[in-house]
Order: C-alpha cells, then sequence, then structure tokens
C-alpha cells in the first residue's frame, strides 16, 4: 500500500472544502475556515467537510492549529470504525501534550462578556453575538490528540476550544487524549453535547466559563498521575467569569451522567501535587450537576 500524500494546509480556506481520507492534511500555523480579521467584521466565509478516516495532523514548529470563525462551519462526522483523527506531525513515539494548537470553534451565540470579542491567547478567535442557535458544523467521532499550546500565561489553545457556539452545532462521541491545557473549554455558548471523553489531559478535563448554558451528557474523564498543571488540574472547572461577577447569563450548563476518575487508585500510586478537584465549582457559578461519579 503505497503512502498517503501529505497536504500541507495553511492561511484562510474560503468557500466549500472537501479534505479526504485517501490523504493527510498538515496544519501550518493558523489555518482558518473563514476569516474574521477584526471584531464584527467577517470578510470570508467558509465550510470545511472532512471524510470519516481523516488524518489531520498539527504541524508543531509552526504551532499548528484549525480555527473555524464566526459564520462558518466544519463538517467533521467520522464513524466508529473510521473516526478523524487531529493529531501531532511529529513520528510515533516522540509525540508529546502540546505539539500543535488544537480545534477551535468561533460562534454568534450570547455570552457574558462585552459584545463580541476574542479568545485568550489574541489569535483572533473572535467570538459571541446574540444568535443563541447559531450552527457552527457538526463534530461526530473524532479524535482530536498531543494538542494544546500556551500563547501567553494562562492563556492556551485546549484541544477543543468553544467561543459562543450555538445550539444549531451538533458535538458528539469526540474524545480528547494527552492535551497540554484543558480537554475541553466552554467560553459562553448554548451549544449541546454528548459522549465526550477527556483522557490523560494535562489541565482541566472539563472547564466551562462566560455564561455557558448548554447541556452535556455522557462524559468521561480519565487522569494520569503524572500528568497535572501548575494552575491545578480538575476534572470540572466552572466559573461564572474569572471576576465572579454577576454579569447574565450566568454559566448555568447542566452536565448529565459524567465519571471522572482520578489518577490515585491506591495509596501507593504517584500523584503530581499540581492535582486539585474532582469538582472545582467557584466564581459566581450556577451549573446543575446530576448522577455524576467522582
Amino acid at each position: 500500500v503505497p503512502p498517503k500524500t501529505i497536504v500541507v494546509v495553511e492561511g484562510v480556506l474560503e468557500g466549500n472544502v472537501t479534505w479526504t481520507k485517501d490523504k493527510i492534511y498538515r496544519l501550518k500555523g493558523y489555518v482558518r475556515v473563514g476569516e474574521e480579521a477584526t471584531s464584527g467584521t467577517v470578510t470570508k466565509v467558509g465550510t470545511l467537510t472532512i471524510q470519516a478516516g481523516t488524518v489531520i495532523i498539527g504541524d508543531k514548529a509552526t504551532k499548528g492549529t484549525l480555527i473555524v470563525q464566526r459564520g462558518s462551519k466544519l463538517i467533521a462526522e467520522g464513524t466508529a470504525s473510521e473516526p478523524i483523527v487531529f493529531t501531532s506531525a511529529e513520528g510515533i513515539g516522540s509525540r508529546s501534550p502540546g505539539d500543535w494548537g488544537g480545534v477551535v470553534l468561533c460562534g454568534k451565540a450570547p455570552n457574558n462578556l462585552t459584545g463580541i470579542v476574542e479568545l485568550e491567547g489574541g489569535y483572533k478567535g473572535f467570538h459571541g453575538g446574540t444568535a443563541a442557535d447559531d450552527n457552527s458544523g457538526s463534530m461526530k467521532y473524532v479524535r482530536i490528540e498531543y494538542a494544546g499550546i500556551p500563547l501567553n500565561p494562562n492563556q492556551e489553545i485546549n484541544s477543543l476550544t468553544m467561543g459562543s457556539v450555538g445550539s444549531g452545532t451538533t458535538l458528539e462521541y469526540i474524545q480528547a487524549s494527552f492535551g497540554l491545557d484543558d480537554s475541553f473549554e466552554w467560553f459562553g455558548g448554548t451549544v449541546n453535547a454528548k459522549y465526550l471523553i477527556a483522557y490523560k489531559g494535562t489541565d482541566d478535563d472539563f472547564d466551562v466559563d462566560n455564561g455557558y448554558v448548554g447541556n452535556v451528557q455522557f462524559g468521561l474523564g480519565y487522569r494520569d498521575g503524572n500528568l497535572a498543571d501548575v494552575s491545578g488540574s480538575n476534572g470540572f472547572e466552572i466559573d461564572n467569569d474569572a471576576a465572579g461577577s454577576s454579569l447574565a447569563p450566568f454559566t448555568s450548563a447542566t452536565l448529565v451522567n459524567f465519571s471522572i476518575i482520578g489518577a490515585k487508585g491506591k495509596s501507593s500510586d504517584y500523584l503530581d501535587a499540581n492535582f486539585q478537584n474532582g469538582a472545582q465549582l467557584r466564581r459566581n457559578a450556577k451549573v446543575k450537576v446530576y448522577n455524576t461519579f467522582m
């Protein structure tokens, strides 16, 4: 079987673009679906469709990252037997957490920030608006591995970053593995999600902020005793915002049927001192958690 052709992708994707499983796609730098060069001004829109079974690799030197800008869509629908895999471009055996950026979805749903804002890190990940039912596409049966890069102190790209993503978006059967920062983080938005796995991430498994009000059901967080972040690692980390303000909408997500499995299976197991809590619920959040084991 001949090796697959590696296609280097960089810059802005506009219009309808399809990636197929007979090739491997290498993300070089910030690869954007659509473009919003300044806050509130969408200049280009696109729809990226990724075929089941496709592999996408993130370039380490340029911090390869896939960013779906407001008004654009990612249609990444794998299957149980042919998942779509985002992973490191480093060779097998040489991959590490933080080898590349991750996947970023930016939507037009509400948050409790002021207007249209930029995601932390300053990479033009603008998000926010008034369209609660906004649609950023669909992700099903997707794995995201070895992602999560620090851009500035306490400002990182996560394995899957969601900025004000709307309820018209579908997120199901997504596994984030070996991420350097959070496995999943919501900054506001209304999107619902099912069947999420955070596997051996370094920071938080599920981080919720800035007025996220969606519903998430069937989640698993599974930790490694050697992998924890200096900021303190948690299963859930949930805040209304960093200041603990009373700005609306309040962070009031509903989380149902979760299992958060800590790294210390028995008393003799090693545990990094930076581990904190199964659930850190703080700063004026109004989250609801049901039928959950930690």
